[in-house]
């Protein structure tokens, strides 16, 4: 009986390799994947040249523009700066600006450029530049050139603030009592403070160690 186990259990054995070997002969599918369209990365790229076109192109338009308020600047203003009349000189932290006050609409002019141009945009550096004239009303009535040098935007924007208010002060002298009270005549004599040595800043010191 056990002899006829083993003998069966033997004949399972080889049928189910020679049924393994059967089924390894088959050949193996093969699966081959054709694009329709070639993909090149020339036609993916983006095209540069464009954008460099038009970026040379406003850069050339700048050009064009401050050209113009250049010859407009100097049309208005025979002779410079230091020949004219109605002329104010501002100062702040490291920045120097020389204000001239000429009859017009209300343009401001900056390093022969447009001061919202110059000033970034900035709501309150343009606010300083225009503070004296709204005050008096005189928004509208004068155009203000400036040449300004040293500091930051915002040194700059404070210096010519002073300047147009001693400027203001040169076509009236009863200007002065508004533009004091709002504090426009006032040098701004802040300034940063300097390093000391052995502390990490102007007065910060290192952490103190007993031992």
């Amino acid at each position: 009986m056990a002899m006829a186990t083993t003998v069966a259990t033997l004949t399972s054995s080889l049928s189910s390799l020679s049924f393994s070997s059967h089924i390894s002969q088959k050949p193996l599918v093969s699966f081959s994947f054709s694009p329709s369209k070639r993909f090149s990365l020339r036609s993916a790229a983006p095209r540069f040249p464009a954008l460099i076109v038009a970026s040379s192109a406003a850069v050339a338009d700048a050009d064009v523009e401050t050209a113009d308020l250049k010859k407009l600047v100097k049309s208005r203003l025979p002779g410079g700066f230091a020949a004219q009349n109605i002329i104010g000189t501002g100062r702040r932290k490291c920045a120097i600006a020389r204000v001239v006050l000429q009859e017009g609409s209300g343009k401001i002019i900056i390093n022969y450029r447009d001061a919202k141009e110059y000033l970034q945009g900035n709501p309150l550096w343009l606010q300083y530049v225009k503070t004296p004239l709204v005050i008096l009303g005189y928004e509208s009535s004068y155009d203000v050139f400036v040449k300004a040098h040293g500091g930051g935007l915002s040194g700059q924007a404070q210096a010519i603030s002073l300047g147009i208010a001693r400027a203001l002060l040169k076509v009236s002298n009863s200007h002065r009592a508004p533009l004091k009270q709002e504090g426009l005549l006032t040098r701004d004599a802040r300034a940063v403070e300097r390093k000391k040595a052995g502390l990490r800043k102007a007065r910060k010191r290192p952490q103190y160690s007993k031992r």
